[in-house]
């Protein structure tokens, strides 16, 4: 009698267990199909979020390639800002799945978080005037006034190794760099090629601005995730081997950069396993 009193109510336990895991089906952590990816909503060109609530960009065209070769679809995305210092902290506290944002793979950060790919190679480089051909190598600045953005390593890079003679500007965004640039403010600004690539490339932008070309650092930019997911990198990996070989890669890159006359490199191959 104990016994079928017993089995009774394991029964009804396990058809509730069953009954619950079939409402929360679909993602382990937040109970929904839906992925969170972190990328930039200030970098036009990378990644950027439209006054109208939408999200532009190579690396957001990456990640949604991404994202659906791990079968999730667009509308299944779910988009995290993911600021330069705050990178790490969402892939170590699970906020995000996976961090598409400018991140440049080195030592520093692998100590931290995994990456996956690289998927594209970027150079320190400087942007000047459409008119002006005077900048042919880092120590032409030595006479030229430089901006950048408060605490960028660019900036300091030129400043210190490159060009210390440089009169060195730094303001709260790039932004206010290109105002200085466009009114002879200032000579040059100096990020990433690809970041300066997507404000060049910008409609109220196209014409006025050009790429020295100087490429004074490599950045590859890898995808950031948790540390020891060897099963997410693999998936990542392989996205992004087809995603180069079905051609979306450079369909990607023209629609980004191509305004800017942007001179990208080729399709990195893979380095993080």
């Amino acid at each position: 009698m104990q016994f079928r009193k017993t089995s009774a109510a394991l029964a009804a336990v396990l058809t509730l267990s069953i009954g619950a895991t079939a409402c929360g089906s679909g993602d382990t952590a937040s109970g929904s199909d839906k992925i969170t990816i972190g990328i930039k909503f200030d970098q036009p060109g990378l990644g950027l979020r439209t006054t109208d609530g939408k999200y532009t960009g190579f690396d957001v065209d990456v990640a949604t390639y991404v994202a659906k070769e791990l079968g999730y679809s667009a509308d299944k995305i779910e988009w995290k800002q993911a600021p330069s210092a705050e990178r790490e902290n969402l892939i170590r506290n699970g906020d995000v799945k996976f961090v598409v944002a400018s991140y440049t793979i080195n030592d520093k950060r692998k100590a931290v978080v995994d990456f996956a790919g690289p998927y594209f190679l970027a150079h320190q480089d400087l942007l000047v005037r459409a008119d002006d051909d005077s900048i042919k190598k880092a120590e032409d600045l030595n006479s030229k006034k430089l901006c950048s953005v408060t605490g960028s390593t660019s900036a300091q890079n030129v400043k210190e190794k490159l060009a210390p003679k440089a009169d060195l500007l730094q303001q709260g965004g790039y932004s206010e760099c290109l105002t200085g640039l466009e009114n002879k403010g200032v000579d040059a600004l100096t990020t990433d090629d690809s970041i300066l690539a997507g404000y060049a490339a910008q409609k109220e932008h196209q014409g006025k601005f050009k790429l020295a070309g100087l490429k004074l650092s490599d950045e590859p930019y890898g995808i950031g995730l948790k540390k020891g997911d060897k099963e997410l990198r693999d998936k990542i990996n392989a996205a992004i081997e087809k995603m180069k070989s079905d051609g979306s890669w450079d369909k990607f890159v023209e629609k980004n950069f191509g305004p800017a006359n942007y001179k990208n490199e080729p399709a990195p191959q893979i380095t993080e396993k």
